[in-house]
């Protein structure tokens, strides 16, 4: 048994390709959820729960799903530059849209 699940995991040197295969099935894990229920998107969002739509979790689960694919693509082509290079930016790129603006809101969502 224990052969059989090895023989999944990333064969490529050092723990990066296992990470993102962890973190991949997590956020395959996660768009299953968006698409399944709302109850657990509505505690994200525990604000307001009620502004949490089907349309909104179907969305965030597809984006979710997407992630998740060009990571687990990652885990297995580590070693090639291009599958490295866009699994590198995409989420470099949403990282920092999303610090930049949460720094630029801060004053606006938190009252001190």
């Amino acid at each position: 048994m224990a052969s059989f699940i090895a023989s999944f995991i990333p064969q490529a040197a050092g723990l990066l390709p296992k990470w993102q295969l962890f973190i991949s099935t997590v956020a395959f894990l996660n768009s299953v959820q968006n698409f399944t229920t709302l109850k657990f998107t509505r505690r994200v969002y525990s604000a307001k729960p009620h502004e949490v739509t089907p349309l909104q979790a179907r969305m965030f689960g597809v984006w979710t799903l997407l992630s998740a694919v060009v990571r687990f693509y990652a885990a297995y082509h580590i070693n090639e530059k291009s599958v490295y290079d866009i699994t590198l930016w995409s989420p470099l790129i949403v990282s920092s849209v999303s610090t930049i603006w949460m720094y630029s809101q801060y004053d606006f969502y938190v009252k001190a």
